[in-house]
């Protein structure tokens, strides 16, 4: 049963983030982390010193475990099954290896959690730096939907927790799921979790006045395994299930030829039948130069990937 003394297992997967896993694992030790939490970081046979970075850690701070897949998986999801199968805390906090929680931040997720009997709790902003920016100058911020995120609010558009990963859950919650899928390939492996959390009726939560850093601005495993294959034609399976609740319309834009390949490229918004519309988040860049450079990166990103839309 979580309550407010439950301790956190931070889990953390780890791929070729030499430059920044010590970065991250000191902001959960920065008035985060707590007597009975347990940090998890899986390797995921990287290539470079992360493994030598982790070990440095564990001589650091007390609670930090590593694992080593014995070959790359090529997915965050696999990294969150391995860590959250032998955590032995009830309650999970997901971080990506590059991104930095506030000071204090946790424990207040947590109370609003419980508060709340959700099942997931978000913070309530994304705050976006470049990667070589020491200064760490927020370039944009994503800005969820305050309160209850539904199915609907999730499939309304791109700007929800899911996407991003890095929130709070409980065991019961990644089980219910189904845990984490790990043959939709990394680009879309956290949205797929996260859709399939609301499907099962999970209840998630964003935390008003709050936020992590996330970097951006580099060749991440989206553009990487976007590349690769449509992140709309990944994402298709996971909507399989539900295909009778949305709207005819919108089944028929995703499964046909012009819209399969770049519906969730193009943050088409989709309906579910007999409800109201979603209502997704919105992104606040703080000024003009940055959103240019937004736009560059993305018009780029875009035309390596061939989409016209």
């Amino acid at each position: 049963m979580i309550n407010h003394n439950s301790s956190i297992s931070y889990i953390i997967p780890a791929f070729n983030c030499a430059k920044t896993l010590a970065e991250t694992v000191n902001s959960i030790y920065n008035n985060n982390f707590k007597p009975g939490d347990e940090v998890i970081i899986v390797d995921d046979a990287s290539t470079d010193n992360t493994c030598e970075i982790a070990t440095d850690l564990i001589k650091k701070f007390e609670g930090i475990k590593l694992i080593k897949h014995p070959f790359n998986k090529g997915t965050a999801a696999a990294g969150r099954n391995t860590a959250m199968e032998i955590a032995i805390n009830e309650l999970f906090f997901c971080i990506d290896a590059d991104n930095i929680l506030m000071p204090n931040s946790i424990q207040l997720l947590k109370e609003f959690m419980i508060n709340e009997k959700a099942d997931t709790a978000a913070f309530n902003e994304i705050h976006y730096f470049l990667e070589n920016d020491p200064n760490k100058t927020i370039s944009h911020k994503w800005i969820f939907k305050n309160g209850v995120i539904s199915l609907s609010d999730a499939l309304a558009g791109a700007v929800w927790p899911g996407p991003s990963g890095n929130y709070m859950m409980t065991k019961q919650c990644w089980l219910k799921s189904g845990r984490y899928h790990e043959f939709v390939g990394g680009a879309i492996d956290s949205w797929a979790f996260g859709i399939r959390q609301l499907i099962n009726s999970s209840k998630m939560v964003t935390l008003p006045n709050s936020f992590y850093l996330h970097r951006y601005g580099y060749d991440s495993t989206y553009v990487r395994d976007a590349r690769k294959l449509s992140v709309s034609l990944q994402a298709l399976p996971i909507l399989l299930p539900i295909l009778n609740q949305i709207n005819e319309e919108d089944v028929e834009l995703i499964m046909g030829k012009k819209g399969r390949t770049n519906w969730l490229e193009n943050k088409t918004p989709i309906r579910l039948k007999n409800q109201e519309n979603g209502e997704t988040g919105c992104i606040e860049y703080l000024n003009k130069e940055m959103q240019a450079k937004k736009s560059n990166i993305l018009s780029k990103i875009i035309k390596k990937l061939g989409y016209k839309g």
